[in-house]
């Protein structure tokens, strides 16, 4: 071949990579008010699950009926203080391996919209913030305080790094990354920290990526969520004026696509309150209205969201403050379309038939619900008190303090810390141990003499009535029920915030013992221990233990609580959350198959906090019940 022909063939080719620089790309088309994927006008529904709530053995499961559904993408929250349990400490092992999730969306077909923080919400504890943050007491969360941001810059440089290989212009499936999570909602309204987040997020995965904030409708929540440079969505549920609330969206953003970030699908439950629920043809209807108006929308099944909610295990539920404390139940199942469980149901397919008018499906039948068992009854015996265990709990010994410290200040993260002292003086008439307002975060478990007394609450009972002697010991069990998720008070402290006083005299002189229960059940404790003798039926803090075995199979299952007060569950060392029956909605907790045993016995450990019934059970069922409350004492539904 001559050189002019040579050349001609290299210009020729220079021409045509200038014409098409990126054979793969994500943009917006302002233009045109779309997204487009490769250069074609694009549009996309998606569903939200969070991988923290599904057992990894499970991930496919999920993701394939949510393929199969018709989404054509999912969205995935990355919730910092599952990753990042100590400062510099990170676990990307197991449960929270977060590029073998995303190397399984990729898999099976599924393009990804990542909401990597720093903050999440998503009912989730302290809304994915690691609570070690407040070992700086006067830190200013979600805002430019140089301490926060030196942390979010840290984590950032570690997590970023994974995502930029599976950026869609890099060869993988994610389309578009969210910035923050709904900041117009948060009081600070720091632009200076959206804007160093945002020049983080370019730093780390370069300039192409989609980057967009998600935001309430409200003028405010826009106002202070939104930043020029992140493209600004909106979210809101089958409940709200379509049009109404595009709208708002478009007094922000006057062009470019239409999108909800949250479709909500459900709602999330709180203990103590009636079980949520919406129906499926409101939902089938808002989504429909949407996609007529050439709306991409994200399902989900929670205030988010969700199109498969799954399970707070262990401590991971979040709460909400709305004139009150109010903890999230440990099930998410957010009333889904794939239940708690992953099972299809009427909402998934009443939605998938929405979705068929306007694009296909995918050819083949819907994966079927997972395989349930119904274990039965289930005898348990009391193993220990747990003031009689507190050297296996703790066995660094307690910490010495003048007056009560919280956990944030001993370093307690999750679950559990006693207090403990002794009374002052003779208490020969009924004298009041109380505390001050909101100072029992969340709630005090009162023993005198190890005798259980009652409970103390964060805004419910603070005081107690009691008698005793001079030296007689006082044990206050403080159990965390999870930060604050969402709103102004995330800075939620737990523990005891104040000190107790008897007939208004301060009590001093503490021993505090920080719990590590987690620790000593995954290393065989209570079951590989020598055995206690107990004191029987005894109310207030106790282990009850128990073995069952599966009839050669590990199916899915779901344990119900007769007549226990409140406590948390463990099964072959895995926290399986809290359970709260007196207070409902939740009667059941859901157990998955992937963490029984097959061939040997399961080993069951329940720390009841109140008083177990005289003839403690445990009942194992193929289905879950909810609906039941204090307030709303119906019949439990399934």
């Amino acid at each position: 071949m001559g050189l002019p022909a040579l050349a001609l063939l290299l210009a020729a080719g220079l021409l045509h990579t200038q014409a098409s620089p990126l054979e793969r790309s994500f943009q917006l088309d302002y233009e045109e008010d779309c997204f487009r994927k490769d250069g074609a006008p694009f549009r996309y529904i998606s569903g939200s699950i969070h991988y923290a709530r599904v057992p990894r053995p499970a991930w496919r499961d999920r993701l394939l009926k949510m393929y199969m559904s018709g989404l054509s993408a999912v969205q995935v929250y990355v919730p910092w203080n599952y990753h990042e349990p100590l400062p510099g400490v990170y676990d990307f092992a197991g449960d929270r391996d977060v590029e073998a999730f995303l190397d399984l969306t990729a898999e099976l077909g599924l393009l990804v919209i990542l909401r990597p923080g720093p903050y999440i919400c998503a009912e989730w504890e302290m809304g994915g913030l690691p609570a070690w943050l407040l070992w700086k007491p006067d830190i200013v969360l979600r805002s430019s305080d140089p301490a926060y941001l030196d942390a979010v810059d840290s984590w950032l440089h570690v997590l970023l790094p994974k995502i930029k290989p599976r950026l869609y212009q890099h060869g993988g499936n994610i389309i578009s990354v969210q910035v923050e999570n709904e900041y117009g909602s948060y009081y600070a309204c720091d632009y200076q920290y959206l804007r160093h987040l945002l020049g983080s997020f370019r730093a780390l995965l370069g300039s192409e990526v989609l980057l967009f904030t998600t935001d309430g409708t409200r003028a405010e929540e826009l106002r202070c969520g939104t930043l020029q440079g992140l493209y600004a969505t909106v979210d809101f549920g089958p409940g709200s004026n379509v049009t109404e609330a595009f709208g708002a969206q478009r007094r922000v953003e006057p062009k470019g696509p239409l999108v909800n970030s949250e479709y909500y699908t459900g709602w999330l439950d709180y203990w103590g309150e009636a079980h949520a629920s919406t129906s499926p043809a409101r939902v089938a209807r808002g989504l429909e209205d949407m996609l007529q108006l050439g709306a991409s929308i994200n399902m989900q099944v929670v205030s988010w969201y969700m199109f498969h909610g799954g399970t707070n295990f262990a401590y991971w539920s979040g709460a909400d403050f709305k004139d009150q404390y109010k903890p999230v139940t440990t099930s998410y199942d957010y009333d889904a379309p794939l239940s708690e469980a992953g099972d299809p149901t009427e909402k998934l397919f009443a939605i998938r038939t929405v979705i068929s008018k306007f694009q296909p499906l995918p050819v083949g039948p819907m994966p079927p619900a997972t395989p349930k068992y119904a274990y039965g009854w289930v005898a348990l015996r009391k193993y220990a008190d747990l003031l009689d265990v507190l050297d296996v709990l703790c066995p660094s010994g307690p910490i010495q303090s003048q007056f009560p410290l919280t956990f944030e200040a001993i370093k307690q993260t999750h679950g559990f810390v006693v207090y403990r002292t002794q009374l002052p003086r003779d208490v020969l008439d009924p004298a009041t141990l109380g505390a001050p307002p909101h100072s029992i975060c969340d709630r005090g478990y009162v023993m005198l003499q190890q005798e259980y007394r009652g409970t103390l609450e964060r805004d419910g009972q603070t005081t107690l009535r009691v008698t005793g002697r001079a030296g007689d010991t006082l044990d206050v069990l403080l159990e965390n029920m999870g930060r604050i998720s969402f709103g102004a008070n995330i800075s939620d402290f737990k523990g005891l915030l104040g000190n107790l006083s008897l007939d208004s005299s301060p009590l001093s002189n503490w021993l505090i013992y920080p719990l590590a229960i987690d620790a000593a059940i995954q290393q065989g404790w209570p079951h590989a221990a020598l055995p206690k003798s107990s004191s029987g039926g005894r109310a207030g803090p106790a282990f009850y233990t128990g073995t069952f075995e599966t009839p050669g199979v590990a199916w899915d299952t779901f344990v119900k609580f007769p007549g226990w007060s409140k406590g948390q569950l463990w099964i072959n060392g895995f926290n399986l959350g809290r359970y709260w029956p007196r207070h409902g909605p939740q009667q059941t907790l859901f157990v998955p198959g992937s963490v029984l045993h097959v061939g040997r016995p399961n080993n069951i450990t329940v720390l009841e906090l109140e008083g177990a019934p005289p003839d403690p059970f445990l009942l194992f069922l193929d289905r879950p019940l909810f609906n039941r409350t204090l307030s709303h004492s119906s019949t439990a539904t399934e």
